[in-house]
């Protein structure tokens, strides 16, 4: 069978950049930064359900800037694997546990890639908390009691509303910025 078609028809997707990401084989997928930034600036935090489209990429943005500074590339590259696999919803995550064993391998390829070492630093996790206890108030107009976000102070900043393709240029910006690349 010719390796393009297999390529179409098997477990891959098709990246912005034209390459195809294959999901039984990530580490030897071709795929860049810019297909990360596009991906997570695509995908909406919230399956899609909040008032208005709040990205990844935007969520991503703000991490990196809440972290310790020597953590703020972790922070920015936290969510990275979600290009490829997108922003499943918790409660969701916890009843398909193949799609944990694809996430985990798929995180694995983009972390190394990027290098980026896990386990990822204690403040990235608390900066994700804090950060999804601010979108709750916010972006939900949601109050009810989170099991994953109890005890834990939301933000004190209003999230500026992002369009894609801005999420996209400040996700490429800061990640400019933390590696020094142009």
């Amino acid at each position: 069978m010719n390796e393009t078609v297999r390529r179409i028809v098997g477990p891959t997707i098709l990246l912005h950049s034209g390459n195809y990401f294959d999901f039984e084989a990530p580490e030897a997928s071709a795929f860049t930064i810019e297909d990360i930034a596009h991906g997570l600036a695509m995908t909406c935090r919230f399956a899609g359900h909040c008032n208005r489209h709040y990205s990844v990429a935007q969520h991503s943005v703000h991490i990196s800037h809440m972290v310790p500074k020597q953590y703020a590339y972790e922070g920015l590259m936290h969510d990275a694997p979600e290009f490829a696999v997108g922003d499943m919803a918790k409660p969701l995550k916890v009843i398909c546990p193949d799609y944990s064993t694809v996430e985990k391998r798929v995180e694995r390829a983009v972390f190394k890639r990027f290098n980026v070492s896990l386990p990822l630093p204690v403040s990235i996790k608390e900066a994700d908390i804090r950060m999804l206890a601010t979108e709750q108030r916010q972006l939900m107009n949601n109050a009810d009691r989170w099991h994953h976000t109890h005890g834990r102070a939301p933000y004190d900043f209003e999230i500026p509303t992002w369009t894609p393709e801005e999420a996209k240029a400040r996700f490429l910006e800061r990640y400019a910025e933390l590696t020094g690349a142009a």
